[in-house]
């Protein structure tokens, strides 16, 4: 079966065929000869060899497709025939027909190339002839998109390319087809650079052979058409194809063949031109192969000194061999894309620093060695070689076609060559836009020179033309160089980044808005590439030389985001973009980060994770340790920017690829000073470097090398400076270093020079000239091996060469002069070489480098010449160590840009989101807010936080509005609710690293509260008293405080119309909607949550928070004390939620509750709120250990309170305390805090006054009392500090604690001021300074007396009941009796018991001016002066009065209150008998648990004397203090008790010393009490009070008699008893007593009668003293009573004479020993026997009995202590004698517990005091 493919070619030749046959017979009117016809005559051989085969591919592809070639090339066949035979050819190539692993493929592929590329034909009109151009456009394009293009050659390629391009550029042609012409450009581009990658640069020395140079040739020549060569001439082709007006030259005979573009020449004389081509591509180094390069370079022919120089170097500039001018003439093009242009020799070509990188830079020289030359005849016509020759192998396209393609594209982008016109431009950029979309260029050396130096400069003049599409073109090519290149193109990114700025700054007014935009986008578009910013930072910001180009264009940014005008435009938006771009990138990163910490366990990331919260200092320096983790990744990049795969180059400036922050931190600072020392250089050289000197950064003494070094390196230097300086005589040394810097090896002598000339400002003095050249040839001259005859030769030559250069361009000089010729310049220097010439070839070359490019002096030239010198300098710096561009890991580091990022950012996103009313744009600043705040809590950046917060607040209107407006502002207004509740939710994700904006937070909520915003969870608060257990912190108004808006609001509504009156009655629906709707926000913002969630905050950050919260506290001027509630109860509440670490924040709280508490003068709701606030803290704190200390200690506040404070507190304090002993009695353990607890159930419950050693007495405005006790953590007298004003009573009590070891007498006792001694002695013991000058004196106390000596003040009944209640919980719960507070208990119930005494009546007495009234209750001192009136005034009536009984009480004494007085009196009764009746128990089973536990503490002793003195004897008393109550039930009752406790088994045990004292302390003073008109109304009730008291009285002493008889003062004792039986008998009224009593002392007489005490063997009589004396007292009341009981008669006279022996002796012996100690006056007990520091002899002084204190002698009534109970005397006997009781000074050594201490001595007699 014959192959198909033969018939499709078989049908393409009869086609064609026919046409040709159509068109001659059309033309001569007569047939072909099919033999004589060229064309005819090869289409007959092929159909003959097509029908001997059966396959096609049995037959080479050429052998098929020449006769369709040669269609295409003749230039006889008019148009459609022409395209037929095109037709055919695309036709094959689509089918495949052509395969391309056939051996002769590349043959035939390479002849159909040059077939169509020089298709010729005859035209006849454009339309049609535009038909075959759109024909030859689609075969090439096919030809190269098929997998046969591969094929092709370098050469035949860039015919393809150029074909296109000359279509596209035609601009005689149709638009469509210009397109079309675009667009297959478009696609041949992106192929050619999408296969890249499969090439690879080769070595000169192997491609030199076979490669040809290539042109970008405007027309070309074919080996194919050999017979047509001849036919090529200078002359005009003859045909004229009609112009666009349609007219057509007749004179030209249509059968003449024209080139591709139908022929139209549009210039009768082609101008001489230079090929485009001058970058060649015939020898392209790759960096593998230096070692070929380098060979290839130094064989070169001497003649061409070019090529060795451009083979070494990098080709910057298109340059030719200098001093060639190459003309070319295409005649067959239809306009040229050669021109001639000036040819240039590398500016930077010269530099030798490049050769230190030659072989990873090295290009070849544009012109190729004169062997490989094209013969240009004398006409100017190119011939060109062969493609192949015969029998050499063709080889398929590479690089060096690309780069042709590529170079030529970069030079349609140069908008300063006049031949370039807008389409060509634009083109250009487009097909650029394509390549680098293609291809990653940058590992293509060849390409990279290109891109470095041509195409970025092309570039960035673009972006100064005003063509926007042109601008916009540019920008886009530009960011696809440096999003690839930039580690390439470090300098080039600079001055990029500098264009854009200045023309976003621009101020131009022509400069369209759009390009500024654009700028604008270009700048979002980069900043977005990864890691890009980071990069900048440290190859900008952290390089000596470069500009801070992160940093400026920040700030640029920022500024430009705020908009001058108000109004928001594109520009600012994509500023704020541009700016949060960071933003995102950096949070993405950080995000990363704690995901990677959450999910990796191991040791790297957790540690970076960490920094976010341990603040800045740690984060510094662990940077590194994310690099690690990412350095993996950055590897490759790093690598990718050096072709060669060596490690990664570090700057010099680093001490690694990646520094760490503290680095980069000492090279910015470095930096600021290079900066500052490079200005004052500029100014004066020497001040400079004595500057840099002066800051270490240039050594001292000046090191010449240095600073040479530093002025070749620093850019910023002035150039005509460092001319000056070098020059200097002074610093000739330096100027040899300074051209030591200088690599001249392997350079001429003029490429020296330039490079020497070019690092300064050559000054105009002659011998300065001098002294710079001299050093500067004797080093070119020595380093390149003396190639001069002498120095001096080089000397002068160097001379020459700046003459010559002058002569070639300076402009005075040529306007007189004409330029020097080579002849001329090479006469000047005959026989200076050593007397011999110079090498002649070199002086040409010189002379051609010379002028072709003037030797810049820096600053000297101006516009396109400055621009030239400029661009080398960067080229220059790119190729030296300093233009290493290091590429580091996204994230690296974005702590560092972050802190200089933050400020622009939030001021801009403040700005925008202040003025834009876009709900996108809204949303898009607070994402911005949200990161930059996940950023800072990520860092530990608290002042970012702050700053953020306190920005946003000012956004939520709370603090700026007034309060009626904000609940109707706020909640109509969506952007103040969006900033709240972002307020909220950062404050509630990142609260820890909030320090500053806690305060505006505060504030923000302290807004809410006035204005009732707040959820009602958050404005109540837990109260004692109130039943419900809560009052709300916002008090109702109510109509009588509204004063007179009441009123007016009648008057308007009686006056006021409808309408009107509507919108005053109440809020109208929208405000109300807005308040609903404020409510709804702030309930969804949370703000309890700050409260609760304070728990996981950091301590700093709590602290803060609470700081925050204390300032609120209002100053005099806007005192509102509702407001300093709320923020106190909010403190409160924070505290209790962080009860685990409450004690870092105690001290805090305390001082602030001590501030409110103490020096408060008055009460008030603050002060209620404070005091319950405490009460709160201790009830839940004191269930912890490490802290219930200091909080039972700080309960002392309360007692430092003013007293009249306090009392209005009271009821608040009594339920608290209830509580707290309810909840945490068994958590207490000191006695100093049980001493704290008594002290303040008596303060509360019996009005006592609190201890004065805790009143704070400083004056109002000496605030040192504010220090309290907080500065005491261990409250010893050695730590107190002296300058408070008072003594905590810790000290005191610790003070007097130490010395004792059994303690006989009540904690209380000694540290209660009632007890306390303040005499001088005492106060040095006890305090070592005391800057009071005169401590309170505390009031006498009698131990020998009922009451409790305190100084009661009024007291409130209910808060006495709630006391007793809590005080019968402890005592009736045994575990809560413990050692430490047995005794204080016993002491509070008597002060109880005193309080409640005759129910309490002395309460009632000032009821009416006790009680404060309701409306100064809780109304605020001081209105606020602004919005005073609009502010409600608030004052509750229902609870005004609340610390207080109710209301009724002010008309007297309501009945229900006696029931209760009575059951708290019945209450206490019980409560001392229980305590009496189970002492001893629970002493002995305290002492029992000690011997158990051996404690070292003191020993708790269970013998009667302990428990007599520490409990029986005050309980006791307190039972006989109730028996003189007014109310006859509970005398009553009291006497019952009391018997009962008295003749208790347990007292059996008391001794005749316990018992004596008994009498003293309870006995005696009850029945003295009793003799006072106690109840007046109950005379009966009295009466048999007194009977009982005296029946008790005889019985006790009757069964103790037998002890008290072992009593030496047992005399006085009965001698006692006897004046009360005296008394009773004429106390009462009714016969009850009078028949009572005698009938007790009968049954004492008759008793002691019958023990034999009134017998006595030694006296007289057989009767003792005792009898006489008896009988003496008897006989005053009762005078017959002995002659009932005894009938014998008395013996007075015996009686006095002993009675008065007795009192002299006692007398005369303690007045012996009177002058040693005397007695103070003022002796008070304060302590037990064995810690008195006075010796026991001295017993005090009595005073005989009948003696009048006017009688007693001086000596004595300086010092008697007279025992009274009584304010007023006793009577005794009748009638009655005004005698206080004196007891016998025995009995009163031997029964008080206390001995009596010594005062200080009396100065003077007028000191003494007055015997009462």
């Amino acid at each position: 079966m014959v192959d198909k493919n033969i018939y499709i070619v078989q049908g393409e030749i009869c086609a064609v065929v026919g046409a040709i046959k159509r068109n001659s017979r059309w033309s001569t009117h007569t047939p072909l000869d099919e033999e004589q016809d060229p064309l005819l005559n090869s289409f007959c051989h092929l159909k003959e060899t097509l029908n001997n085969i059966k396959e096609l591919s049995d037959v080479e592809p050429n052998v098929f497709l020449r006769p369709f070639l040669e269609v295409v090339r003749s230039e006889d066949t008019t148009g459609p025939i022409t395209g037929l035979a095109l037709t055919s050819v695309n036709k094959f190539l689509s089918y495949g027909l052509i395969d391309a692993n056939h051996e002769g493929a590349a043959e035939s592929i390479e002849n159909m190339a040059d077939a169509v590329t020089h298709a010729r034909f005859v035209g006849t009109d454009p339309a049609s002839d535009e038909v075959v151009l759109m024909k030859i456009l689609q075969v090439l394009r096919t030809l190269l998109l098929t997998p046969v293009g591969a094929h092709l050659t370098n050469e035949s390629v860039c015919e393809i390319m150029q074909s296109c391009f000359r279509i596209c550029f035609e601009m005689r042609l149709s638009e469509l087809l210009r397109k079309s012409a675009e667009h297959t450009l478009v696609d041949m581009v992106q192929l050619l650079f999408s296969r890249l990658p499969q090439f690879k640069e080769e070595a000169k020395s192997f491609v030199g052979a076979n490669m040809k140079k290539l042109k970008m040739r405007a027309g070309g020549m074919s080996e194919s058409s050999k017979w047509k060569k001849q036919k090529r001439s200078p002359r005009p082709p003859r045909h004229m194809v009609r112009s666009a007006s349609g007219l057509t030259d007749t004179s030209q005979p249509p059968t003449l063949s024209n080139n591709l573009s139908g022929g139209v020449p549009f210039m009768e004389e082609q101008p001489p031109g230079l090929p485009l081509s001058d970058s060649v591509a015939s020898s392209i180094s790759s960096p593998a192969a230096d070692s070929g390069l380098d060979a290839s370079s130094k064989a070169t022919s001497r003649e061409d000194l070019t090529d060795l120089e451009q083979s070494s170097s990098t080709a910057t500039t298109p340059s030719s061999e200098p001093g060639r001018l190459e003309t070319q003439v295409w005649l067959s093009s239809p306009f040229t894309l050669a021109y001639v242009e000036r040819t240039q020799s590398a500016s930077v070509e010269s530099i030798p620093e490049v050769l230190e990188d030659r072989d990873s830079l090295a290009e070849q020289s544009d012109t190729a060695s004169v062997h490989d030359m094209d013969y240009v005849n004398p006409r100017g016509v190119r011939f060109t070689q062969s493609t192949h020759k015969d029998g050499a192998a063709l080889i398929p396209y590479g690089l060096p076609c690309l780069r042709e393609l590529f170079r030529f594209l970069i030079s349609l982008t140069n908008p300063h060559d006049r031949h370039n016109s807008d389409v060509m431009l634009h083109m250009g950029l487009q097909l650029l836009t394509v390549a680098l979309e293609a291809a990653h260029i940058a590992p293509y050396q060849s390409l990279l020179c290109l891109v470095k130096d041509e195409l970025c400069r092309h570039l960035f003049q673009l972006l100064s033309v005003d063509r926007i599409n042109l601008y916009a073109s540019s920008i886009r090519v530009c960011f696809l160089l440096f999003e690839s290149m930039r580690g390439h193109l470090k300098f080039q990114l600079e001055m990029y980044l500098k264009k854009l700025m200045d023309i976003i700054t621009s101020e131009n007014a022509k400069m369209p808005y759009e390009m500024k935009e654009m700028a604008l986008e270009a700048i979002v578009q980069l900043w977005r590439i990864p890691s890009f910013v980071t990069e900048l930072y440290i190859n900008y910001d952290c390089d000596y030389y470069c500009s801070n180009l992160f940093e400026d264009l920040t700030k640029l940014l920022s500024k430009n985001a705020f908009p001058v005008s108000g109004q928001l435009y594109t520009t600012h938006l994509l500023s704020l973009e541009a700016l949060l771009t960071v933003i995102d990138s950096i949070e993405a990163h950080c995000q990363a980060k704690v995901l990677n910490s959450a999910d990796q366990s191991d040791a790297v990331t957790p540690e970076v994770e960490g920094t976010g919260s341990r603040g800045t200092d740690t984060v510094i320096g662990k940077v590194r340790v994310i690099i690690a983790f990412c350095l993996k990744t950055s590897y490759r990049l790093v690598c990718l920017s050096l072709a060669d795969k060596k490690a990664p180059k570090k700057p010099q400036r680093f001490s690694c690829c990646l520094p760490d922050s503290q680095e980069l931190i000492e090279i910015k600072n470095k930096k600021k000073l290079l900066i500052t020392g490079t200005e004052q250089f500029n100014q004066k050289p020497k001040k400079g470097i004595q500057f840099l000197q002066e800051k270490g950064l240039l050594s001292s003494p000046m090191d010449n090398n240095e600073v040479a070094q530093w002025l070749r390196e620093n850019p910023r230097l002035d150039k005509k400076m460092i001319g000056e300086f070098v020059s200097d005589r002074k610093n000739m040394e330096l100027l040899d270093s300074f051209v030591n810097t200088f690599t001249f090896q392997g350079l001429r002598i003029d490429e020296a020079l330039r490079l020497y000339l070019e690092a300064f400002r050559l000054p105009g003095e002659a011998p300065v000239i001098q002294r710079l050249l001299e050093t500067f040839t004797n080093n070119w001259h020595k380093v390149n091996g003396s190639p001069f005859m002498t120095d001096d030769a080089g000397f002068a030559l160097a001379y020459a060469i700046i003459m010559l250069n002058t002569d070639q361009h300076n402009h005075n000089v040529r306007k007189q002069n004409i330029p020097m010729t080579v002849e001329q310049f090479k006469k000047n220097l005959k026989g200076v070489n050593g007397s011999k010439d110079f090498d002649q070839d070199m002086l040409e070359d010189i002379y051609n480098a010379i002028k072709n490019e003037e030797i810049v002096m820096p600053e000297e030239q101006t516009g396109l010449v400055k621009e030239n010198y400029i661009w080398s300098v960067l080229l220059h710096r790119g190729a030296s160590p300093e233009g290493i561009f290091l590429h580091v890991p996204a994230g690296s580091y974005d702590h560092d840009l972050f802190t200089m990022t933050w400020g622009p950012t939030i001021a801009a996103l403040s700005y925008v989101f202040d003025k834009s009313l876009d709900d996108t744009i809204i949303q898009k600043a607070i994402a911005g807010f949200r990161k930059c705040a996940m950023i800072a809590a990520h860092y530990g950046f608290s002042d970012v936080f702050d700053n953020l917060i306190i920005s946003l607040c000012k956004f939520t209107t709370l603090s700026s509005e007034s309060i009626e407006n904000l609940p109707t502002v706020f909640g109509s207004n969506s952007k103040a609710q969006v900033a709240a509740k972002t307020v909220f939710s950062l404050s509630h994700r990142h609260g820890d690293i909030l320090r500053e904006g806690w305060k505006n937070i505060m504030d923000s909520m302290l807004q809410l509260f006035r204005a009732e915003l707040l959820p009602k969870v958050m404005v109540e608060v837990e109260d004692f008293v109130e039943p419900s257990g809560k009052i709300s912190l916002q008090r109702e108004e109510t109509p009588s405080n509204r004063g007179e808006s009441a009123v007016l609001s009648f008057v308007n509504w009686l006056t006021l119309s409808g309408a009107e009156q509507s919108g005053l009655r109440g809020p109208s629906t929208e405000s109300q909607e807005a308040k609903q709707a404020a409510i709804l926000c702030i309930k969804q913002c949370d703000p309890e949550k700050l409260i609760t969630e304070s728990k996981f905050l950091q301590l700093e950050s709590l602290q803060e928070l609470m700081k925050a919260l204390i300032s609120v506290t209002p100053d005099e001027e806007t005192y509102d004390e509702e407001d300093a509630a709320f923020c106190l109860e909010m403190l409160l509440r924070i505290v209790l939620e962080n009860r685990d670490r409450v004690s870092c924040v105690w001290q805090t709280v305390r001082e602030y509750l001590y501030h409110l508490c103490v020096h408060e003068t008055e009460s008030c709701f603050l002060v209620e709120r404070a005091v319950v606030g405490l009460l709160r803290l201790a009830i839940r704190l004191l269930r912890r250990e490490d802290i219930s200390s200091q909080v039972l200690l700080s309960l002392r506040l309360l007692l430092m309170m003013k007293p009249h404070v306090l009392s209005r507190v009271s009821r608040e304090v009594a339920y608290g305390l209830h509580e707290l002993l309810k909840t945490n009695a068994a958590n207490i353990h000191c006695s100093d805090d049980w001493f704290t607890l008594f002290s303040l159930l008596e303060c509360i419950g019996a009005g006592v006054k609190p201890p004065a050693s805790l009143q704070v007495t400083t004056g109002p405005d000496n605030d040192t009392g504010a220090q309290s006790d907080s500065e005491l953590p261990s409250y010893h007298t050695s730590e107190v500090n002296v300058d408070r004003g008072y003594t905590s009573d810790s000290e005191v009590y610790t003070e007097h604690g130490k010395s004792r070891m059994p303690r006989s007498i009540t904690d209380v006792d000694v540290a209660n001021s009632g007890w306390l001694v303040v005499g001088k002695d005492d106060l040095d013991v006890s305090k070592p300074v005391v800057t009071n000058p005169k401590p309170p004196t505390p009031p006498l106390v009698n131990q020998y007396s009922l009451t409790v000596g305190q100084d009661m003040g009024l007291h409130d009944t209910k808060s006495l009941i709630k006391c007793v209640e809590s005080l019968s919980f402890i005592v009736r719960d045994a575990a809560h009796v413990t050692p430490e507070n047995f005794e204080l208990c016993v002491k509070t119930i008597r002060v109880f018991v005193e309080a409640s005494l005759n129910g309490g009546y002395r309460t009632h007495e000032k009821k009416k001016s006790h009680k404060y009234d309701a409306k100064s209750s809780r109304l605020r001192k001081k209105p606020r002066e602004k919005d005073g009136l609009s502010r409600r005034v608030k004052a509750s009536n229902q609870r005004a009065s609340r610390p207080h009984s109710d209301d009724e009480e002010d008309e007297g004494v309501p009945a229900s209150y006696h029931t209760v007085s009575l059951q708290v009196s019945q209450d206490l009764l019980d409560l001392m008998h229980t305590l009496h009746t189970r002492a001893a128990s629970i002493y002995s089973s305290w002492a029992e648990e000690q011997r158990h536990l051996e404690a070292a503490g003191r020993k708790i002793e269970a013998n009667s004397q302990a428990l007599w003195s520490s409990c029986w004897c005050p309980l006791l008393q307190g039972i006989a203090w109730l028996c003189c109550d007014a109310r006859r039930q509970v005398r009553m009752q009291a006497l019952t008790y009391l018997q009962r406790a008295l003749l208790v088994h347990d007292l059996q045990t008391l001794d005749a010393v316990e018992w004596e004292s008994c009498f003293n302390k309870v006995l005696f003073p009850l029945l003295t009490k009793l003799l006072e008109n106690i109840s007046p109304a109950d005379v009966g009730g009295m009466e048999e009070t007194r009977m009982r008291a005296c029946t008790l009285l005889s019985k006790v002493f009757l069964q103790h008699l037998s002890p008290l008889l072992s009593l030496p003062t047992f005399a006085a004792l009965w001698l006692t008893i006897l004046d009360f039986m005296d008394k009773y008998m004429h106390a009462g009224s009714s016969d009850l007593l009078l028949e009572a009593i005698p009938e007790s002392l009968k049954n004492m007489l008759l008793v002691m009668d019958t023990a034999g005490i009134f017998h006595s063997a030694d006296s007289r009589t057989g009767y003792s003293d005792l009898w006489e004396i008896t009988w003496e007292r008897i006989d005053c009341f009762l005078p017959r009573l002995r002659e009932e009981l005894f009938k014998q008669a008395a013996m007075p006279g015996a009686c006095v004479s002993g009675l008065t022996s007795i009192v002299c002796t006692t007398y005369n012996s303690s007045a012996a020993s009177n002058h040693r100690t005397p007695m103070s006056p003022f002796c008070v007990p304060t302590g037990t026997e064995r810690s008195s520091p006075v010796p026991h002899t001295t017993p005090p002084i009595p005073v005989p009995m009948k003696m009048n204190p006017s009688e007693v002698p001086a000596t004595i009534t300086q010092s008697p202590l007279i025992l009274q109970p009584l304010a007023s005397p006793l009577q005794v006997g009748v009638p009655p004698m005004s005698l206080p009781i004196i007891l016998n000074p025995a009995l009163i050594e031997a029964t008080s517990p206390v001995p009596l201490l010594p005062g200080p001595r009396a100065t003077d007699s007028g000191d003494t005091p007055e015997v009462k």
